[in-house]
C-alpha cells in the first residue's frame, strides 16, 4: 500500500512540474491538427478512389 501512496505523491509532483498549455495555445493545435486530418482525409479519399477506378478497369468492370 505504501509504494502506490508513494507513487501518487511522485505522480503529482511531476504533474506540478509540467508546463501546460494556454487556451490560445490549445485552440491553435487543435485547428492545426484538424486542418491536417482533413489533408489526410482527402489524399487518402483520392487515392482510394483512382485505385478503385483502376482496378475496375483492370477486372473489366467499368
Amino acid at each position: 500500500m505504501n509504494k502506490a501512496i508513494n507513487f501518487l505523491k511522485e505522480s503529482v509532483a511531476e504533474l506540478r512540474k509540467s508546463t501546460w498549455l494556454s487556451r490560445q495555445e490549445v485552440v491553435q493545435s487543435t485547428f492545426l491538427v484538424a486542418i491536417v486530418v482533413l489533408l489526410v482525409a482527402i489524399y487518402v479519399s483520392v487515392i482510394d478512389y483512382g485505385l478503385t477506378e483502376l482496378l475496375g478497369k483492370v477486372i473489366g468492370g467499368n
